[in-house]
């Protein structure tokens, strides 16, 4: 009785590590929500943050149209305010406006989840007064790596998505980089990635972004992504 007692003990304790490791699993692939598609052709996810910008963002969207490809552009409230026009176009050309930051000031946006969400709120305010309603899709400031489960919780609590990426143009930590540079890391970091959520900017230094986007569309093209929004 006893070896059957304990036989059965070393059983449960071993189904519960399982499902402990399982669960967590399963936690990890949901709190990094990456590329969700059910689409079985490769996809490519183009993601903007920090503008909009008067210099940097009517070339990228001007790009866009040309190419007929969907992007999404995370905004920061603050700079959105005084370019609501920018902000218009991206809806009505049919991009996804999404939340970013309204002020961008780490210190300030992560001192603790209420801090969070009022600026999330914010910076949706901007979007909703432009947009006519609010957006679901939220991108950390810096991207959801490493911070706190009460940070990210409080943004799923609120009903929001967060994307972070898988690839990146590196436009934000090259100095001065090339348009050739930012091709060379797009295709460097997108490298055997069946769903590609890239990193770029269009806040107003990165004038080599917008000029390197059209050849990284068509790399992408060649290589039989098909392009969407988030």
């Amino acid at each position: 009785m006893n070896r059957n007692f304990t036989a059965f003990c070393a059983a449960m304790l071993a189904f519960a590590i399982m499902l402990v490791i399982c669960g967590g699993i399963w936690t990890d692939s949901r709190k990094f929500s990456l590329a969700e598609t059910e689409s079985t052709v490769k996809t490519v996810y183009l993601t903007f943050d920090d503008g909009p910008s008067d210099r940097v963002t009517p070339k990228i969207l001007d790009v866009l149209k040309e190419e007929n490809v969907k992007a999404t552009f995370f905004i920061i409230g603050k700079q959105a305010e005084t370019r609501k026009y920018l902000i218009e176009r991206e809806f009505k050309e049919g991009h996804t406006v999404a939340v970013h930051s309204y002020t961008h000031k780490y210190g300030e946006i992560y001192s603790s989840a209420e801090s969070l969400i009022k600026d999330i709120d914010k910076c949706n305010d901007v979007i909703k007064s432009v947009t006519g309603r609010y957006s679901s899709v939220y991108r950390f400031p810096g991207g959801s790596y490493g911070l706190s489960e009460k940070l990210v919780s409080a943004v799923t609590s609120h009903g929001l998505r967060y994307v972070d990426w898988n690839a990146s143009t590196r436009d934000a930590e090259i100095y001065c980089a090339t348009p050739a540079q930012i091709l060379k890391s797009t295709a460097d970091t997108s490298s055997n990635t069946e769903n590609v959520v890239l990193l770029a900017h269009d806040s107003t230094s990165k004038t080599a972004t917008a000029a390197a986007l059209k050849d990284i569309i068509k790399y992408f093209k060649n290589k039989g992504y098909i392009f969407s929004a988030f």
